[in-house]
């Protein structure tokens, strides 16, 4: 049903002359979908507060609320048609009235972790595309068939709305950058293995993948003999208010994210709408760091001379500059994984070797994973996943490179059965046809370590074994001649037999 009623809605607002690409269906989707899930978690609360003998005062006014202005029902509980604005009417509403109405909220919460502030932080960075109020009509009236109120109906549109952003991906305007594979995502949360009480952060949140899989990955913790278990209601809590925190650029992102964890569970998020990159890494204090780093910072990009200026290490990478605000932003014993252009562990220029340097020298970096190409759908790099410790220093590097026997692109995306193999040699880090380690420093054995003076820090496979060499013309000539004879008695064999 759900699926369904996306493709409808995007049939409407392609007709919409405001709407021009995936990306407008996606943003104006999400904010008509975020005012009746409100709305149907406002009734899921008065009913809980009734059944404890509470009462519940709505967060939306009376005249606002989606019943009454959306989608009023008559007594048969279908839509009143003389009460349901359209057209014009309904258009200069929603741009005149309830989007005002909902900006308020931001400046009248008590404080950044309540569901008051994400209403008017998201509809302070929206504005109403739907230029048609007809148009907008239908897709509210849509939408509104829509039900978020068991688990399985939220846990269904959390997935159809994971394959929107994945969609986006072909909307141009870089659309797919909010989007990192599921898969990808799901074993480096495994690797750095979180725990409840932990602090979680990604300062390039995008469509909060990687806070969405750690929250998936944290509602049911194991127990020591391995059994999982149900959450109780203080570490509920704990997971719902001071566990998952993000930063994000991009106005349009901020809203998916938000909408996204929103839509997995997370009722507050605390995702702030900002340029992580324009924080001074000297203003960091200790409060401000957290336990668990997981992201995927732009691949890219570039900053200016200013931005740069918040650095030690100045480079117009983006990526780069992301990763000095990593390792400052966490806290000493701290666990990241954080994907990165595979360029960067052997650039030679001057603000990759000292990022290097002092990635080995302040971290432990005791993993990389070698990503092959095409797991970015529709993005020509080569990546590699870091896994590192904050607090002591790299002695031995421990690397993997995932070889497929096929080639990946959109049609054949990566999958968790291709990390298994990551997964389970990674515990010991063991060595493999497709794992190796290197030391830092010279061993006391001979055994070379990495170069100090460029710390380069390459993927070369040592263990790969080398194709077969080719074979001497004389040699394929004589086993094509064999391969015909053999024909030929076959052929002869079949002719008896006539």
């Amino acid at each position: 049903m759900f699926e369904q009623t996306f493709k409808n809605i995007d049939d409407i607002l392609h007709k919409d002359a405001g709407c021009g690409s995936e990306l407008d269906y996606v943003e104006q989707t999400s904010w008509v979908l975020f005012l009746k899930y409100l709305d149907d978690l406002e009734k899921d609360k008065a009913t809980a507060a009734e059944l404890s003998g509470k009462a519940y005062t709505n967060i939306i006014s009376k005249e606002f609320q989606w019943t009454v202005w959306a989608t009023p029902k008559d007594k048969d509980g279908k839509l009143d048609h003389h009460k349901a604005l359209t057209g014009d009417d309904l258009k200069d509403f929603v741009d005149l009235k309830l989007f005002p109405y909902l900006k308020k909220f931001k400046a009248d919460a008590e404080s950044a972790d309540t569901i008051e502030y994400k209403i008017g932080e998201i509809f302070s960075e929206l504005k109403n595309r739907i230029q048609s109020g007809y148009n907008l009509r239908e897709v509210i009236n849509r939408i509104d068939e829509l039900r978020f109120r068991t688990h399985a109906e939220k846990h269904e549109m959390s997935h159809l709305y994971e394959d929107k952003i994945k969609n986006m991906g072909n909307a141009g305007r870089n659309g797919g950058e909010y989007y990192t594979p599921r898969p990808l995502i799901k074993t480096i949360v495994k690797i750095v293995a979180p725990e409840i009480g932990n602090k979680i952060y990604d300062g390039a949140v995008g469509s909060a993948g990687f806070l969405v899989e750690a929250f998936e990955y944290l509602k049911h913790p194991s127990t020591s003999s391995g059994q999982r278990r149900e959450l109780t209601t203080k570490e509920y809590e704990i997971l719902q208010k001071k566990t998952f925190y993000g930063k994000e650029k991009k106005s349009l992102a901020y809203i998916i994210g938000t909408m996204n964890m929103i839509l997995h569970g997370v009722e507050a998020p605390n995702i702030v709408h900002t340029n992580t990159l324009a924080e001074n890494l000297a203003d960091i204090q200790e409060k401000d760091r957290y336990d668990i780093v997981l992201a995927n910072p732009p691949f890219g990009g570039k900053e200016r001379a200013e931005v740069q200026q918040n650095f030690p290490i100045k480079t117009g990478e983006t990526a780069s500059l992301f990763l000095q605000h990593f390792i400052k932003i966490m806290k000493a014993g701290g666990k990241a994984g954080v994907v990165i252009k595979n360029t960067f562990l052997s650039n030679t220029d001057n603000a990759s070797v000292s990022l290097r340097k002092l990635l080995l020298e302040n971290c432990n970096l005791h993993t990389v994973l070698d990503m092959p190409a095409g797991t970015f759908t529709g993005a020509g790099v080569k990546t590699v996943v870091l896994f590192f410790e904050k607090g002591s220093s790299t002695k031995k590097v421990w690397f993997y490179q995932l070889n497929l026997d096929r080639n990946l692109g959109k049609g054949n995306p990566l999958n968790e059965k291709d990390l298994a193999d990551f997964i389970e040699l990674q515990k010991t880090k063991a060595e493999s046809e497709n794992s190796w380690s290197i030391a830092v420093k010279d061993l006391p054995d001979g055994k070379a370590g990495i170069d100090q003076k460029t710390f380069d820090l390459s993927a070369k496979n040592p263990n790969k074994k080398e194709e077969a060499a080719l074979r001497q013309p004389q040699e394929i000539l004589s086993a094509m001649k064999a391969l015909d004879e053999e024909s030929a008695d076959i052929l002869n064999s079949i002719l008896v037999l006539i």
